[in-house]
């Protein structure tokens, strides 16, 4: 089970697996070097294809010794990497994380990531920044592939099936599921093997060809010699086919450095635009080791030695700069990045030299692959009780991040009142208010009506607890997804123009003290979900004229909370206990609040009413508070805004400390 070695197709490796860490660690400088993964795809089904058809051919071919081979080749890379994985995520991931690297590394032993995922998050997503086995669904992939196609391969060539054509139906289904799957579900396309096969079977049909010239039609070398001599006068056979060879290898190497730099994760991938980095890996490995672009560019020392460390270093890179990630609980910085980026290259070095390559050298196969399967099992298992076990709460990480762990896994259905005064007007379930939200059970003097979304909500139980103190009522009336205004639709429906004239007639009713309006301005800002109302302001300057001449004159609007890209528990678990910080710099504060918040701002302000900033209060120009001050670190929000029991008391606490709300004489 031998083939003649090429140092060409180690540089295209090499250059293949350069242009994914570019793009994990420096995403806007390299924006389609995920593709690199499909010229992966491509040389991996055509090395392997070929050592199947030859076996076949000489009727030598062994199951035993082909998925020995890929046992060693396999393993001892992918199960060091989980165990790192494993060992990390142990110091540094609170039980919930824990829990789901647990279900990641099972995932990975028995190459099942791309399943897994599929039903988590897409690849681009930014949740999958923060999953440090993510990269494995292209692992997935390729083992996937190899399960299936040698018994299938075999059992045609018994059937005395032409192989080709086994080949060419299976690839164009799978190539015509793709582009039909990438707009229906472009997520389950990205990581369906069904929707992937054709890219290593376009390298299994080069297998094919390039061992079967003598089978392929006569015409087709003889037209092409012809077209060329047309073009330019070659004199000679052997240099027709350098220049053809040239020509295919220069033609790839363009097709594959594009891909690079002009798909972006914007574009439907893999659909038709994954047909450039495919054909261009093609052409390059069918331009043969002779070709200029495979002898000088693809063949030199630098691009083939990226290339023997290729599988360890795409296996390295992308946990180290997960990690990197989780533990700063921000973007790591450039400098973060570089480092990171050239500790993968040294450990995917010394994993090829200390552990690849003896392994593959050494005497004792049998051996060796049953002590890998044993290892493998084991790791595997170790990562189900991890998830099965919730994360293994007895870690001491776990201990002392008590107040953490508590607000990763706050209650906000029952701190916010779900289905009772925070209701989802486009559930049917839950799309009106109980007439609990109405009432005053301890018939306080004074009452406090807050109407809003879901951010609203979250303040709900500071004003219940300066309520208290002060002796007044709070009436809360939230809607998921509905800002405070009349009128206002979501995607042209009348959810939340019908929930907010609900609320108008109990203002009216109850005619409050205080009403205050609270909302996620930034969402409906940016118009992000596409199916929002942009703000407006004439729409906004309705509906506090129709408050006010319900004699409601007491009107605040609470500004914008503090947005993050991560939640502001994972920021703080990456700081406690050996640091006590409560800042965290503006790098996680989205540039989009603090705009909404301004512009609110300038809305009270044309509306005369009362303004309150939460980002004025929590920040300064140092960063913005994630935790309450004091000895313990105690985090503000469950997730990227929404506060906690605690974060409210302590925001709303600020707002009638500083005299920004107050009752009217």
């Amino acid at each position: 089970m031998s083939q003649k070695y090429r140092p060409d197709i180690d540089g295209l490796r090499g250059i293949s697996v350069l242009a994914v860490v570019a793009f994990h660690a420096f995403p806007n400088w390299v924006i389609g070097g995920f593709t690199g993964v499909d010229a992966f795809f491509v040389i991996s089904g055509y090395l392997i294809s070929t050592i199947i058809f030859e076996n076949l051919d000489k009727g030598t071919f062994s199951f035993y010794e082909f998925y020995g081979r890929r046992t060693i080749r396999i393993l001892p890379a992918l199960i060091i990497i989980l165990v790192a994985c494993f060992i990390i995520g142990w110091f540094s991931l609170l039980n919930k994380e824990y829990k789901k690297l647990g279900q990641h590394i099972f995932a990975g032993a028995y190459f099942m990531s791309n399943i897994i995922l599929s039903g988590e998050a897409g690849y681009f997503d930014s949740a999958a920044e923060t999953k440090p086995l993510t990269h494995l669904w292209s692992l997935a992939i390729e083992e996937q592939f190899y399960i299936f196609w040698p018994p299938l391969l075999w059992l045609s060539w018994r059937a005395k099936f032409n192989l080709l054509n086994v080949t060419l139906v299976i690839a164009i289904a799978s190539f015509a599921l793709n582009i039909k799957g990438v707009t229906q579900d472009a997520v389950a396309t990205f990581y369906s093997p069904q929707t992937r096969f054709w890219e290593l079977l376009s390298g299994s049909l080069l297998a094919w060809l390039t061992l079967h010239k003598s089978a392929s039609p006569p015409s087709t070398k003889s037209k092409i010699h012809a077209m060329l001599l047309r073009i330019i006068y070659i004199e000679g056979q052997e240099a027709v086919d350098t220049r053809l060879a040239n020509a295919l290898s220069c033609s790839g190497l363009i097709l594959l450095i594009f891909g690079f730099f002009a798909i972006s994760k914007e574009l439907s991938f893999p659909g038709i635009w994954a047909l450039l980095p495919v054909l261009g890996a093609v052409l390059i490995i069918a331009a043969g080791s002779k070709a200029w672009v495979n002898r000088t560019i693809l063949s030199n020392t630098i691009a083939v030695w990226f290339g023997l460390i290729s599988f360890p270093l795409y296996l390295w890179h992308w946990p180290l700069l997960s990690f990197a990630r989780i533990i700063g609980g921000e973007e790591p910085s450039y400098n973060i990045r570089i480092a990171v980026v050239a500790l993968s290259i040294v450990l995917a070095w010394i994993t090829y030299k200390f552990v690849e390559h003896p392994l593959r050298l050494g005497n004792h196969k049998k051996f060796y692959i049953a002590v890998l399967v044993a290892l493998m099992t084991i790791v595997g298992y170790a990562g189900f009780i991890t998830h099965e076990r919730d994360g293994l709460k007895f870690r001491m990480i776990n201990i002392i991040n008590y107040d953490v762990t508590q607000a990763l896994n706050y209650d906000w259905g029952r701190g916010y009142r779900y289905n009772i005064c925070f209701i989802n007007p486009s559930d049917v379930n839950t799309s009106t208010f109980s007439p609990f939200c109405s009432q005053d059970s301890g018939k306080k003097n004074k009452k406090l009506l807050i109407w809003g979304d879901s951010y609203s909500a979250s303040l709900y139980r500071g004003f219940e607890t300066v309520g208290k103190s002060l002796d007044f009522s709070v009436h809360q009336f939230s809607a998921s997804g509905c800002p405070p205004i009349l009128d206002f639709h979501v995607n042209n429906s009348k959810e939340c123009i019908n929930s907010n004239k609900y609320v108008f007639n109990e203002i009216k009713k109850l005619k409050p003290d205080i009403l205050v309006l609270a909302a996620n301005w930034e969402l409906y800002d940016s118009n992000q979900q596409n199916n929002w109302e942009n703000l407006d302001l004439d729409k906004f300057n309705a509906t506090i004229e129709k408050i006010k001449r319900l004699g409601v004159h007491n009107i605040t609007i609470v500004g914008q909370l503090p947005v993050y890209t991560l939640n502001q528990a994972n920021m703080l678990i990456k700081r406690s206990p050996w640091a006590s910080v409560d800042t965290i710099t503006y790098k996680n504060f989205k540039p989009t609040a603090k705009i909404a918040d301004e512009k609110m701002k300038n809305f009270a302000s044309k509306l005369e009413v009362n303004f309150i900033s939460p980002i004025e209060l929590l920040c300064t120009s140092a960063g913005c508070l994630i935790s309450i001050p004091g000895a313990n670190i105690r985090p503000l929000s469950w997730d990227k805004g929404h506060l906690t029991t605690t974060g409210s008391e302590f925001l709303v606490s600020k707002f009638f400390d500083s005299g920004l709300i107050k009752f009217l004489n």
